[in-house]
């Protein structure tokens, strides 16, 4: 049976494949298995930071993979508590608990809120408040936290304990008047509810607000962290720290890692016996990530911030595009087609984007070179354009 067909046999039937077996790739351009070569700005979905078969991430894995491969969190191992140290020193925050996921940082987050204002206000506070069109995993617990009604419809009962409230002040003002809440949780920029930056004065405003009602803020940075806006977090934007931070896909260029930064407030929350994870701070998984977070400097960031003026000038106005969002090299492409179809010409044409509700979404690796970023957006342009 080929490839194609043993999937279709016996893989669960979830996912909508494109008709495309890659095969191989290196850095920005992947091939099939027919031999043809494309253009990718999908990064696995903003997973592969430094592209395909990275030569540094490869040099840490291999290396790592020689010595041990698994240990359980009952001793200790060097990329683990180098990891943590790296992500604090970065971030001030002051604590990390590493997971397998961004679904499985988030759930770490809302534990630590909902322990948190247990303990400080009592075991009735537990409420937490995220936004409309939000996304926050598909666990049964971030499928309750995320603002997005067709994801809850199959799976009733959900977790209890979740309102999902617009990006206004009135309605989070509103919401502490009705509920005891523990926490506002945010992503600065709601990638699968269509590429959408929440607005600065709304943010800035409800940071004030949660501290002075000693109400935690999380920012989900599952998507949008680890260098994808052009700042190391999504927040970092804004000007404003969080209590909590969670984060994964592209921390570890690759690998399954996800991590929840414990800021000050809330470092000592989590006790012995807690919480706790088998494959959380897995060394191969950790020293993969030292190897991206390390190369996620000053310098990188200023070249996705460069390289994310560039697409935007293009496509700012052209032909069959109405609007572009985002930030950095996380960009939502408003387009007149259908946004599926001009991913499927595009496809076509050798270059793989994505989708995010109405809207092509470009999350390209962040060292993807110029030249391969303009001949992909000359596709899209054309793609766009295109009347036939």
């Amino acid at each position: 049976m080929s490839i194609k067909a043993l999937d279709q046999t016996y893989v669960a039937g979830t996912y909508k494949r494109f008709p495309v077996e890659i095969v191989s790739g290196k850095g920005s351009v992947v091939t099939d298995d027919t031999g043809k070569d494309y253009i990718d700005l999908t990064s696995g979905i903003g997973v592969t930071a430094f592209g395909i078969a990275d030569d540094d991430w490869q040099a840490a894995v291999t290396a790592q993979i020689a010595k041990v491969q698994h240990m359980s969190n009952l001793y200790y191992t060097g990329p683990c508590a180098k990891l943590a140290a790296l992500l604090c020193e970065k971030t001030g925050m002051k604590k990390v608990f590493f997971s397998n996921s961004g679904a499985e940082a988030n759930e770490c987050a809302i534990k630590v809120a909902r322990k948190y204002a247990a303990d400080k206000k009592g075991a009735d506070c537990f409420t937490i408040a995220t936004l409309k069109n939000s996304f926050h995993g598909r666990t049964l617990t971030t499928l309750a936290a995320t603002g997005q009604a067709h994801y809850h419809e199959l799976f009733q009962p959900l977790t209890p304990g979740f309102i999902h409230i617009d990006p206004t002040m009135e309605s989070l003002e509103a919401a502490a008047g009705e509920h005891k809440l523990a926490a506002l949780m945010v992503e600065c920029i709601q990638g699968e509810g269509g590429v959408v930056a929440l607005n600065k004065d709304f943010l800035t405003a409800a940071r004030a607000f949660t501290e002075e009602h000693d109400i935690l803020l999380i920012t989900d940075e599952v998507q949008t962290g680890n260098g994808r806006t052009g700042e190391l977090y999504a927040y970092m934007n804004y000007g404003i720290v969080p209590d909590v931070v969670s984060t994964a896909k592209g921390l570890a260029g690759g690998l399954p890692l996800g991590a929840t930064l414990l800021g000050e407030k809330v470092q000592h929350v989590l006790g012995f016996g807690d919480h706790g994870s088998t494959f959380g701070g897995n060394p191969v998984c950790c020293a993969a990530a030292l190897s991206i977070l390390s190369r996620i400097d000053g310098a990188l960031l200023s070249e996705v911030r460069a390289k994310s003026e560039a697409l935007r000038r293009l496509f700012d106005g052209a032909p069959g595009i109405e609007s572009v969002t985002g930030l950095g090299l996380m960009l939502g492409l408003k387009t007149t087609k259908p946004a599926a179809d001009v991913v499927s010409a595009c496809l076509q044409n050798g270059v793989l984007c994505l989708t995010a509700k109405d809207k092509v979404r470009l999350l390209p690796a962040l060292n993807i070179p110029f030249e391969l970023l303009q001949t992909a957006a000359e596709a899209i342009l054309t793609a766009c354009a295109d009347t036939q």
